[in-house]
């Protein structure tokens, strides 16, 4: 299991496009990815439970990647974290 936190630079936090953005990045995965804001914890490829997080700028979201190549996998969904949010 890799685990990594990230804040969020979005002006809007995580809105509807860059969260769709980020279910496909994470759908292109071959880790088992979850999201958590808070006490909240959800799939990361469930649109809908992500936009629910209510994560906003400044906020602190912590990312689990659980697999064969979670390591990896962690990597890029940083590097997309990085560049669009």
């Amino acid at each position: 299991m890799v685990e990594f936190t990230y804040v969020i630079k979005d002006e809007v936090g995580i809105h509807a496009r860059p969260a769709t953005l980020m279910v496909k990045t994470i759908k292109s995965l071959s880790s088992t990815v979850t999201v958590s804001s808070g006490s909240k914890t959800c799939d990361g490829t469930k649109l809908m439970q992500i936009m629910a997080l209510g994560i906003k700028q400044g906020d602190t979201a912590r990312f689990t990647c659980e697999g064969e190549n979670e390591a990896a996998d962690a990597a890029a969904l940083k590097d997309f974290l990085e560049k669009n949010l």
